[in-house]
């Protein structure tokens, strides 16, 4: 493959611009893996430099299902009214409404999860291991590493992206903002089932 094909090939995968894909091949010995994350790496460090910045432009992302009986609707907000229009962005928000009809998330962030939740949950674990006879030194660390499990697992940007499980919805979303150069979060979400 040349030089360019591989270029054009990472610029396809992540978004990035040709000057960052041909630094981050050059950086790495042309070993595209170790590209493709030092440019993932970029793209969050730039998500995180404009994460203090106000998000109050969007647009709502729907998708219904081909069956119509599953449908998800969510708010994704940007900085500009400009973003707001661009193809990229809109179709991260359907693409983000498509995985939370697929997913079902209880909650965008992993420390959103409600805490009641949580609470039966560690009541059923702790059942559990009781029946199993762990010791109640172990029944901690088992009930943290389950808690932290759970809340991965029930949070959208920390749930494997539908269409690419390599990546997480917050990875998607960083390579976004890396791509667009505005921030961007994702608020409130609802899903509707028959």
């Amino acid at each position: 493959m040349s030089g360019l094909e591989q270029i054009k090939k990472l610029r396809e995968i992540t978004g990035a611009g040709i000057v960052e894909v041909k630094k981050a091949l050059e950086e790495n010995d042309g070993n595209e893996e170790k590209a493709i994350e030092a440019l993932r790496k970029s793209g969050q460090a730039k998500a995180l430099k404009k994460a203090d910045r106000d998000a109050s432009e969007g647009i709502i992302g729907m998708y219904v299902h081909s069956n119509q009986k599953i449908a998800a609707m969510v708010k994704v907000l940007c900085e500009t009214d400009f973003v707001a229009r661009n193809e990229d962005f809109q179709k991260f928000a359907g693409d983000i409404a498509m995985h939370i009809t697929a997913t079902d998330p209880k909650c965008v962030r992993p420390e959103d999860l409600d805490a009641d939740f949580i609470a039966k949950e560690k009541e059923i674990w702790t059942e559990q291991l009781k029946a199993e006879g762990k010791p109640e030194e172990i029944m901690e660390k088992i009930m943290k590493g389950k808690e932290q499990k759970l809340r991965a697992e029930s949070a959208l940007l920390s749930q494997p992206f539908v269409k690419d499980p390599d990546k997480t919805v917050e990875d998607l979303m960083n390579e976004l903002v890396a791509k667009i150069g505005e921030k961007i979060e994702i608020g409130e979400f609802a899903r509707f089932s028959f």
